[in-house]
């Protein structure tokens, strides 16, 4: 099996070098060798390499941002995936994509269904749901995977900014009233290698899966989390959990709106291939040991 790889340089794509080795021959690339924003380069780089899996882990996500440059991030998040679509659908490829409970509005009191109707409140929760749509209307076989709060030990991320902050201050204001659970991108790539053996064995079928850590917390509950974690372990820290403050969203304010629900339920996913999907705290662990062994 051929896997195609976007966007290798991301927090999942350097994660899904690893999980989808056991699959086959890997092709990665990253945003220097293929243009997002070029339509043609595009699809001649999907033709050249007529891979039996396309995995797409390539993305505008600066959320803030995006409110300047929404046409831009609709180029790369909805205009480039119809590209790829189309693509799958002619040459048979199965088209691996990640998209986001920013397509949710927040308003909803329970964790968010597959079904649930969407409603994003930012421009690039409105440029993920139209790359979405894109794939489901592109005909192609595919996976669409929502998810949320990504970190890793690898890239730009909530938890490895709170584990710098602590070093550096006394106290700290985190938003309080945001709630959802921490993602790690390693979780991620390794369910997408199992769902992606799951589909040639008719064990998962095509459509949106919800894969997102089980529990919840908000980002004042995982700033708290991983302080706490950094002084059980011995680093050293100014900042403590008591010298964090829950503050609301509008204490804080962003170009973006974000939801406040951002919990996914991951049941449907967890019940078709057969396991649980962990609480979010076990790979915040595991990131948090990696930030320590790196600082060695």
């Amino acid at each position: 099996m051929k896997i195609l790889v976007f966007g290798k340089n991301g927090q999942v794509g350097h994660e899904l070098q690893r999980a989808l080795l056991p699959l086959g021959e890997i092709i990665a690339l990253d945003r220097n060798e293929v243009d997002f924003e070029n339509k043609d380069a595009l699809r001649q780089t999907a033709s050249t390499y007529a891979a039996d899996v396309i995995v797409n882990a390539a993305a505008y996500t600066a959320v803030d941002k995006a409110e300047e440059e929404e046409a831009r991030a609709f180029r790369i998040n909805a205009e480039a995936v119809e590209v790829l679509a189309d693509y799958a659908r002619y040459s048979g490829a199965l088209l691996v994509h990640y998209s986001t409970d920013y397509v949710f509005d927040g308003s909803k009191t329970a964790p968010y269904v597959e079904t649930d109707f969407t409603n994003p409140l930012n421009a690039y929760g409105r440029s993920k749901l139209a790359g979405e749509q894109a794939v489901q209307q592109g005909g192609c076989h595919h996976f669409i995977f929502r998810t949320s709060w990504v970190f890793s030990s690898h890239g730009n991320n909530f938890i490895k900014t709170i584990w710098r902050l602590g070093k550096e201050r006394e106290t700290l204001n985190v938003v309080a009233d945001q709630i959802g659970a921490p993602t790690s991108a390693e979780l991620i790539a390794d369910v997408t290698a199992l769902s992606i053996a799951a589909f040639y064995t008719d064990l998962l079928p095509e459509g949106i899966h919800h894969l997102a850590s089980s529990g919840e917390t908000s980002w004042y509950g995982l700033a708290s989390y991983v302080v706490q974690k950094a002084h059980e372990k011995g680093i050293a820290m100014k900042l403590n959990k008591d010298n964090i403050k829950p503050i609301a969203t509008e204490a804080y304010p962003l170009p973006a709106v974000r939801p406040r629900n951002s919990r996914l339920d991951n049941s449907s996913l967890s019940e078709k291939l057969g396991f649980l999907l962990p609480e979010w705290s076990l790979h915040v662990d595991r990131v948090i040991d990696q930030l320590i062994q790196a600082e060695a």
